[in-house]
């Protein structure tokens, strides 16, 4: 059964316009009907269609449950938004499937591009959510410039990973469960040495991901696979 997204479920008891037609459009459900639904705050709703008139969708409840998360602790990945970006879609996609809780762009100093439209990556990553049959939703953060992310208060741990030939820890080593994690990934360019410097002097220690050299998209994604194989309940 498909899984649909209404964040405003409980005070509309209504399906949002575009889940609307895809469910009576599409799969030409009627008046009946049962859907599985999520508000993306963690609960999951049995409803039964009960008026398509002038193609809303009015529903009622049959069944309400919260759904934990299927990990531990809250990840963040700050990350540097590539040029192509099919790059980032592919990163929200597959990160929602793995589990993260939100993601934030950076605009830094060799940043190849310093704008970004939230509202398409805002619709893949409900996409996969509703594919992986996952009941958070990430947040999605408007760019943001590196030192003004950097001097905002976070909670648990915080970590820049670089290319630098610099000490680091491995990540995986560093990675408390169930401790908030705050992981930054740079541009295709890297961070400016500059940068690196005020991060740690903000308290962010610097990690690597492995020997091998990533895109930027890749260490974003091995950077959430490893908070998560770390935190799965």
């Amino acid at each position: 059964m498909a899984l649909f997204y209404a964040p405003e479920i409980e005070t509309t008891w209504e399906l949002p316009e575009e889940e609307a037609a895809h469910c009576l459009r599409v799969l030409r459900l009627g008046e009946g009907d049962t859907l599985e639904v999520t508000d993306g705050k963690g609960k999951f709703f049995v409803v039964k269609i009960v008026s398509t008139a002038g193609k809303r969708c009015k529903v009622e409840a049959t069944e309400t449950k919260i759904v934990e998360k299927g990990w531990n602790g809250n990840l963040t990945i700050a990350i540097a938004p590539t040029k192509n970006m099919d790059r980032m879609e592919w990163l929200a996609e597959k990160a929602t499937e793995i589990g993260w809780d939100r993601v934030s762009f950076l605009n830094c100093r060799f940043s190849e591009r310093k704008v970004i439209k939230t509202d398409r990556i805002e619709r893949i990553v409900v996409s996969a959510m509703k594919q992986s049959l996952k009941f958070h939703k990430p947040e999605i953060e408007e760019i943001t410039d590196f030192k003004k992310f950097i001097g905002a208060e976070r909670s648990g741990k915080k970590f820049i990973a670089h290319c630098y030939d610099e000490d680091k820890k491995c990540l995986a080593d560093c990675l408390v469960p169930g401790e908030d994690a705050t992981i930054l990934i740079g541009p295709e360019g890297d961070f400016s040495k500059e940068e690196v410097e005020s991060a740690i002097k903000a308290g962010f220690t610097p990690v690597t991901l492995g020997n091998s050299r990533l895109r930027t998209e890749t260490a974003g994604l091995v950077a959430c696979h490893t908070f998560i194989m770390k935190n799965e309940r």
